[in-house]
């Protein structure tokens, strides 16, 4: 009779432990990463973002690319492209690159550049930035395509943001 209680007692402390093991795992998988201004802050080597909408798409504008990925200890690579819907006379990509400050809780610009063209369909660059380690950064992009008159078509990207530990 002591055997089959003492048995008892041990399955019941065996389920119950697998039932909290279960439990404790299923908490730590529904936590997401934390999203400030648009951006989640990963752990990824690299990050892409797109225009937001396909429906924002403009009588110019097709699309715009942004990415932000790690190019050593201390230094990331920002790329930044834009698209046409037709040969446009004039084109122009800025691109951002972005550290979140942990103690104020917002993204700060520590780079930027901007790179035009006339007469084309796509447009591209990019830029190896040296950074500080220990941050988190992202790259936000503005993609412009029109006429030389000024009439044009605007969207934006983000990536989230990248720690560089």
């Amino acid at each position: 009779m002591k055997k089959r209680i003492l048995s008892m007692v041990c399955s019941l402390a065996i389920v119950c432990t697998m039932m909290m093991t279960s439990v404790i795992n299923a908490e730590a998988s529904d936590t997401k990463p934390k999203k400030v201004d648009g951006s989640y802050l990963t752990e990824e080597e690299s990050s892409t973002g797109t225009t937001a909408d396909r429906m924002a798409r403009g009588y110019y504008l097709m699309d715009g690319v942004c990415t932000i990925s790690k190019a050593g200890l201390t230094r990331v690579y920002a790329y930044a492209s834009t698209t046409a819907n037709q040969e446009v006379e004039y084109m122009a990509t800025i691109v951002y690159v972005d550290q979140y400050q942990e103690d104020l809780d917002e993204w700060w610009q520590v780079d930027w550049w901007m790179e035009e063209s006339h007469d084309d369909v796509f447009l591209s660059t990019a830029k190896v930035v040296t950074v500080d380690r220990g941050y988190y950064y992202r790259v936000r992009a503005n993609h412009i395509a029109g006429t030389a008159a000024g009439a044009y078509d605007e969207s934006a990207s983000v990536t989230d943001g990248i720690m560089l530990p």
